[in-house]
């Protein structure tokens, strides 16, 4: 049987509550530019909000102004949502504490080995991470190309999880095959 070829994540759509609530954390936490609004053509109570979250993709919200902010965290159960990422350059990393700061917004700031988070939570709860790598990916790779050869390093290394070894040697490794190719 053949499978159907997935090309990457078209968008993502999240169940929001107010329609000025979407675009202020969205737009005026993360900086992702309101693009435009229709009605929900599936449920006519509802709203459509398009964001841009910066690679030309979409983050689209439903809201509903006779919702209120769930002020609690979301479910986290099997078949929900744990938590969205989104990438960050490492200058905008730096920044976004003092920034989550000075809008008394709460988060957790994690070394992931490979890469630096940021943990914070929407209005209705959602967990939405700031990530950011912690190498450059070689020109002609991809990041998953990089990650796979250090996790295969990491396995055959027998280390508990990929820290920043891995990453140089993996990338090393990789730009080796580049240059035979050339």
């Amino acid at each position: 049987m053949q499978r159907i070829q997935v090309q990457g994540v078209h968008h993502i759509t999240l169940v929001g509550s107010t329609r000025q609530s979407a675009i202020d954390f969205w737009q005026g936490v993360l900086g992702m530019p309101f693009l435009f609004e229709q009605p929900n053509l599936g449920l006519e109570s509802e709203n459509h909000l398009y964001f841009d979250p910066g690679d030309g993709r979409l983050l689209t919200v439903f809201t509903n102004d006779a919702h209120p902010d769930a002020g609690r965290a979301a479910p986290r159960e099997v078949g929900c949502v744990e938590h969205i990422a989104f990438n960050v350059s490492r200058a905008s990393f730096q920044q976004a504490p003092a920034r989550l700061e000075q809008r008394g917004i709460s988060f957790t700031q994690r070394d992931r080995g490979f890469m630096d988070s940021i943990y914070l939570r929407d209005p209705n709860g959602l967990k939405v991470e700031l990530a950011c790598y912690k190498f450059e990916t070689p020109s002609g790779f991809r990041d998953a190309d990089v990650l796979m050869a250090a996790y295969r390093l990491r396995i055959a290394r027998g280390d508990h999880h990929i820290d920043a070894s891995h990453v140089a040697d993996a990338i090393e490794q990789l730009i080796a095959t580049r240059d035979r190719l050339e």
